[in-house]
């Protein structure tokens, strides 16, 4: 069944109408109330008066005892009067009353206004009189001969009068509330022909939001309660519109994040397409996305592992990670983690994949292999040696006083070794906790006494190959340096250059400032291929294994020199080509320098 629409004007009309009615009849009962009160409170003022005036007429008679004339006293005041007056003793006794006579009175000692007047100067009642058998009204004054009560003089009226005003009230109240219903009734027809073009434009107002277009508002009416419902309106026109503003923005920030992200981000659809990448993803991968945007990935790059890898996750509808290399770069290495991508309602749209470059944190791992693998050859080459040579001595070489020196030399000469590589082992652990907690010490000293003691340690083997070793530094050059570090890392920039140069060549230390200050160590030995000279400086790494066991080095005198010259804040580098010689070069900062 379809209710009946009612147009708001005849809505309005019937209610204004209803609620004009109501409103006439609240002001009716409490304009009735109103004047009833305001009745009585006029009538005990008038009783208030009447007795004040009768009671020093009433004390002359009180005092010499004369009732009959206070009688007729009584009968004199409420002549042509509605009243009475009523004349008691301070024990309830009537003395004088102006309707009946005071003799059949009973006592009226108990009467409520009487014990109040005589307690507190006055008293009034409301009460039907026992005597008359009728609703009277109560007013009592105590009469004062000097500072004594003589008597209570009370004058009381008929409830009848209170009754007889109404009805001329109701009438004219009644009178007020048609011409006021009339009034109402062409007022609430004005009021809703008013409503009715507000209302037309709010309608139209609410067509245009409907339709999408939130660019013009609806014109504010005079009525408060249409302008309130205008003004919500507009305003959920303007906050829709900016929540599609934020909407944007929000797009447009996570546009930012993505292309400001170190890992790469691709995601595709059910069909492979790619839905958004960012930039990473393509630095990352070396595949041209912005070139053939929403295109499937596997026409874009048919041949790569990762397109293999999103296929993969897409067939399957699980999470997958996979590690891949050759990608972009054949020296790359990317750590791929992969998802379902889900909507709201957990149901797939496609595949989510982020990528990381872990090149060096694997190349970091193949020399913690190589450092393990290197440090375990090291220590057991000289173990082994110390071992067999042993297990001869005690098998009866020691009988042989030639073979057992000979024999114990060699013992020496590889304890010497392990010594050695414990040694270098444990500065190197020292250096590299020093450079942990920046807690080597420097100082300003001359740079030219650091290098003549660096030389003077390696000054034997030089002097063995007849090799020149040359200094070139200004006697004014200093530094902020730890000098015992930096003796031991020049010292190994040298020794490496005596061993591996020919014999009778010569090698080069020269110092200079060049914004900070820069040592280098030149030689003229065997010099080092292209391919060596990134690992250089890692530990036990050498170039000629064989040959550099030959003559003695533990393969971490280099380490050494690079932790050394890092925990002063500086660099090392190196220039070498093979049968020409190297060159390496110490930069140290200024101690003013960051």
């Amino acid at each position: 069944m379809t209710l009946r629409r009612i147009p708001i004007a005849v809505f309005v009309f019937l209610a204004c109408v209803l609620a004009a009615l109501a409103a006439l009849a609240a002001i009716t009962l409490f304009a009735f109330g109103a004047f009833r009160q305001a009745y009585y409170d006029s009538m005990v003022d008038d009783l208030s008066a009447r007795a004040k005036l009768a009671a020093p007429l009433a004390a002359p008679y009180l005092e010499s005892g004369d009732y009959a004339s206070l009688q007729a006293l009584c009968r004199t005041i409420t002549e042509g009067l509605d009243m009475r007056v009523t004349v008691i003793l301070p024990d309830g006794r009537v003395v004088a009353d102006s309707v009946r006579d005071p003799a059949s009175m009973e006592n009226h000692g108990d009467r409520e206004e009487l014990r109040l007047a005589l307690n507190s100067g006055k008293g009034q009642a409301s009460r039907l009189s026992e005597t008359l058998g009728t609703g009277m009204f109560y007013y009592a004054l105590p009469v004062h001969i000097g500072d004594t009560v003589a008597g209570v003089v009370r004058v009381s009226l008929y409830k009848d009068r209170l009754r007889a005003i109404p009805p001329l009230v109701y009438s004219r109240l009644l009178i007020g509330a048609g011409v006021a219903a009339l009034v109402g009734l062409f007022t609430s027809a004005a009021v809703s022909r008013v409503l009715r073009r507000p209302m037309e434009r709010l309608v139209s107002g609410m067509g245009r939001f409907a339709g999408g277009d939130f660019t013009a508002p609806i014109e504010t009416p005079v009525l408060s309660e249409m302008a309130l419902l205008s003004e919500s309106l507009n305003k959920m026109a303007a906050r829709i519109d900016e929540r599609l503003r934020a909407v944007t923005k929000e797009r447009n920030q996570q546009e930012a994040v993505l292309s400001s992200m170190v890992e790469g981000v691709l995601a595709v659809d059910n069909q492979g397409r790619v839905m958004t990448f960012n930039a990473a993803a393509a630095r990352l991968t070396g595949i041209d996305f912005a070139r053939s945007p929403g295109a499937c990935l596997g026409d874009v790059a048919p041949d790569q592992p990762i397109t293999g890898f999103v296929s993969q996750i897409l067939e399957n509808g699980t999470a997958a990670e996979s590690e891949f290399g050759d990608v972009g770069r054949g020296d790359r290495i990317l750590r791929a983690h992969g998802s379902v991508l889900r909507d709201a309602q957990r149901k797939g749209i496609g595949a989510v994949v982020v990528l990381n470059d872990v090149t060096r944190l694997r190349r970091l791992e193949q020399v913690r292999r190589d450092f393990v693998a290197n440090v375990s050859h090291e220590l057991r080459t000289p173990i082994t040696s110390i071992k067999g040579f042993v297990e001869t001595l005690l098998d009866g070489a020691l009988n042989d006083q030639k073979d057992a020196t000979r024999f114990l030399e060699i013992l020496a000469k590889q304890a010497d070794r392990l010594n050695a590589i414990l040694g270098d082992l444990l500065t190197l652990s020292s250096i590299e906790e020093g450079e942990e907690k920046a807690s080597i010490s420097l100082e300003h000293r001359a740079i030219r006494d650091i290098l003549k003691a660096s030389m003077e340690l390696c000054s034997k083997k030089a002097s063995d190959k007849n090799i020149a070793v040359y200094l070139d530094c200004p006697q004014g050059l200093t530094g902020h340096i730890n000098p015992s570090l930096l003796e031991q890392a020049v010292a190994n920039l040298i020794d490496n250059a005596v061993k591996y140069s020919p014999a009778g060549s010569s090698v080069q230390v020269r110092a200079l400032r060049q914004n900070g200050v820069v040592i280098r160590v030149e030689d003229h030995g065997c010099g080092v291929a292209p391919e060596h000279l990134p690992r250089l400086f890692e530990r036990f790494y050498r170039v000629d294994k064989a040959r550099s066991r030959s003559l003695g080095g533990t393969g971490l005198g280099l380490a050494i020199v690079k932790h050394v010259i890092t925990a002063h804040g500086g660099r090392v580098t190196v220039e070498s080509a093979p049968g020409v010689g190297s060159t390496f070069s110490i930069f140290l900062p200024d101690v003013d320098d960051p």
